[in-house]
């Protein structure tokens, strides 16, 4: 890499593990299990010749002050042509602060399907800042993701604001978006990308690494303790998706996260009081924008712009859907659905606000892995169940219509098999994770010996990030060992009290409860 190397920002991360559809081209996001920190960047364009096999230089990433290893390894795109298309694969070390242990290093792997773990260099390096003391922490761009050869497209110049999401020609847009990428979409699955991280391992020169996996990286975790046991230390499953689950079975679960929602209000006290109708509400607004979305002037949440909003039931459902990823943002949503049914959007578009920019998921190898790897998954069961949920209807039929362009083959069906391990495992589930609920990390406990799995009941998706398990973690790979992990930190309360108004989570006395109701009425007034 060039020496000194910056990562400019590209993009605005949000800690989510998401689907929705929103623009056109992001059609493909249908289903997206992610997990994001806060800071993300570009790189430049290296040229390299094919038969350089790598190249490694040092880097400044942004949110980290240090100055990083970085470089790349070169690798067939399709490992059964190894005289054909090369592609490279990034990746950057972020080396320890007293590297006492030179031949171990920490692997983080990002969500998504498609989200760049070096465009999220900050936000583990802070969660992970314990184990970094005396480990590396080594990221690396999967195949198709950030800079590894990055399979995204480009997604025109309508303002998603205004654009009526929930009538598009999804097989069209997946057409256009497969002919703009110059790339074999059927090599850009999980298992060749696991050959990748080995020939990662291997070029660094690391005997042992220890494994954190998010959301979908805890598939990438399972693979690589299935294929290379012995060169794994520990694994860390954070938000999991077990090997026996089709991720398109998340559509549950996003359900669940909706319940689990209302629940909670109508369980304390205040919101209850606040928004004794909080199902209702949100039925009605759902039923509402079913017939017909809402078209009004607002101002762009990101630019403040005046523009128009069409307001579909998809992005209602998309944006408290991402909502739920966050504690603190979850505690927004009962009065964003309570201002929703009262007409007005603009808590909402605050939310919508959020995932404009998809996290900076490569939707390309979103496409290839889930079309590869759970399509074919999917029984009659599934299907009767997706046609009960919103959510989890247009996933499936979004994603048929994507996979039917990309013509990725099925995975074999050992693919599917639990993983069968004895390295010291820790799992981490939230109980209200919208996406990966404790069930599913249940289901990869099945064959795994020396493990355990603990559940923080007030955390979403992403353990590590909000609780004491970044602790935990620690503790494994210092001691390589699951035995004495202990977690009953993680039963610490550390809830959001629901906001009860636009600025407070107090109830409004009654003077400000008079003067909100007047300026909501003069609002409604002035968009009539």
């Amino acid at each position: 890499m060039i020496r000194g190397t910056t990562y400019r920002k590209s993009h605005q991360a949000v800690q989510r593990l998401a689907p929705m559809r929103l623009k056109p081209r992001d059609i493909l996001s249908v289903l997206v299990l992610t997990i994001a920190s806060t800071a993300t960047w570009a790189s430049d364009v290296i040229s390299q010749d094919k038969k350089t096999t790598s190249k490694t230089d040092t880097c400044y990433v942004e949110g980290v002050s240090d100055r990083l290893n970085c470089g790349f390894v070169t690798v067939p795109e399709n490992p059964n042509k190894p005289d054909g298309k090369q592609i490279q694969v990034h990746y950057v070390v972020l080396p320890a602060v007293k590297n006492v242990n030179h031949e171990e290093a920490l692997l983080a792997i990002a969500g998504g399907p498609g989200q760049s773990a070096i465009d999220n260099a900050a936000g583990f390096d802070a969660m992970l800042s314990k184990v970094r003391q005396q480990r590396d922490i080594l990221l690396i761009d999967q195949r198709g993701t950030g800079r590894s050869n990055l399979l995204t497209c480009d997604e025109g110049a309508q303002s998603p604001l205004s654009f009526d999401d929930d009538n598009v020609d999804t097989l069209v847009e997946a057409q256009k978006c497969l002919e703009q990428l110059d790339a074999d979409v059927t090599q850009y699955g999980s298992l060749n990308a696991i050959k990748d991280f080995e020939v990662v391992r291997q070029h660094l020169g690391y005997k042992k690494l220890h494994v954190y996996g998010i959301s979908y990286g805890t598939r990438m975790a399972q693979l690589y303790m299935r294929l290379y046991p012995e060169h794994l230390a520990t694994v860390t499953l954070d938000g999991i998706v077990p090997m026996q689950q089709s991720v398109l079975e998340i559509g549950a679960a996003i359900d669940r996260g909706f319940d689990l929602l209302f629940k909670d209000c109508q369980e304390t006290a205040a919101c209850h009081t606040q928004f004794p109708e909080l199902k209702t509400e949100f039925d009605q607004v759902a039923a509402s924008l079913a017939k017909a979305p809402v078209m009004e002037n607002v101002y762009d949440p990101v630019s403040g712009e005046k523009t128009m909003l069409t307001m579909t039931r998809g992005k209602f459902y998309g944006s408290i859907r991402m909502a739920l990823y966050q504690a603190n943002v979850r505690a927004l949503v009962p009065h964003a659905i309570h201002q929703a049914a009262k007409h007005n959007f603009q808590p909402i578009l605050g939310l919508y606000a959020l995932t404009l920019e998809n996290g900076g998921m490569a939707m390309g190898m979103h496409a290839s892995v889930v079309c590869g790897e759970d399509m074919h998954r999917i029984t009659p069961a599934m299907r009767e169940q997706a046609q009960q949920s919103f959510m989890g209807k247009t996933m499936l039929e979004g994603l048929e219509a994507t996979c039917a362009v990309w013509k990725v083959p099925a995975v074999a069906d050992s693919f599917s098999e639990p993983i069968s391990s004895n390295i010291p495992t820790l799992l981490l589930s939230g109980e209200i994770d919208p996406a990966t609920p404790p069930s599913w990390g249940e289901l990869a406990m099945e064959k795994l010996s020396n493990a355990k799995h603990f559940i923080a009941p007030y955390a979403t998706h992403g353990v590590a990030y909000q609780s004491c398990a970044n602790t935990l973690i620690a503790d494994l790979v210092r001691s390589g060992s699951v035995s004495d992990l202990d977690g009953e930190c993680l039963q610490k309360d550390v809830r959001r009290s629901f906001y009860l108004n636009a600025s407070s989570v107090e109830p409004l006395n009654a003077t400000s409860a008079k003067t909100t109701t007047t300026d909501d009425n003069a609002s409604t007034e002035a968009k009539e």
